[in-house]
């Protein structure tokens, strides 16, 4: 899919007359994927990542590329079950942490199967109706 834009800037508010024409064209799956042979769509189920923009039914693009790090939105199996949560490399442990209160963090126990299936680099969002 290909799109024409001005700078990669839109406003919200009122549009500038002079912005009447385009400038650029941009492929989407280029700006989104630039690793496509280790990047996967996942849709996104549940309320845990709200803190981290990430909202139920949202997708998520996740590069198997990138080395996972303290701090990043990962992909993990964790004894076979698939979340998805922000990665906390701690001196004596892992977490996987939920950026909503309402949800717990996951200490990881040191017998337990952990492994990172990517980082979650961009989550789609769809806009909401109205009638």
């Amino acid at each position: 899919m290909r799109t024409r834009v001005n700078d990669g800037v839109v406003e919200a508010g009122f549009p500038s007359p002079s912005q009447d024409y385009t400038t650029a064209e941009i492929d989407l799956t280029d700006h989104l994927m630039p690793n496509r042979a280790s990047t996967y769509l996942v849709r996104a189920r549940g309320h845990s990542m709200t803190g981290a923009g990430i909202w139920d039914g949202d997708e998520l693009v996740v590069d198997r590329s990138i080395r996972p790090q303290h701090g990043h939105v990962v992909i993990a199996v964790l004894d076979g079950e698939l979340t998805v949560k922000r990665l906390r490399i701690e001196a004596d442990r892992v977490v996987l942490s939920s950026e909503n209160p309402a949800y717990p963090d996951i200490a990881v126990p040191s017998l337990s199967d952990l492994r990172v299936w990517g980082v979650v680099t961009v989550a789609l969002h769809h806009v909401s109706r109205t009638s």
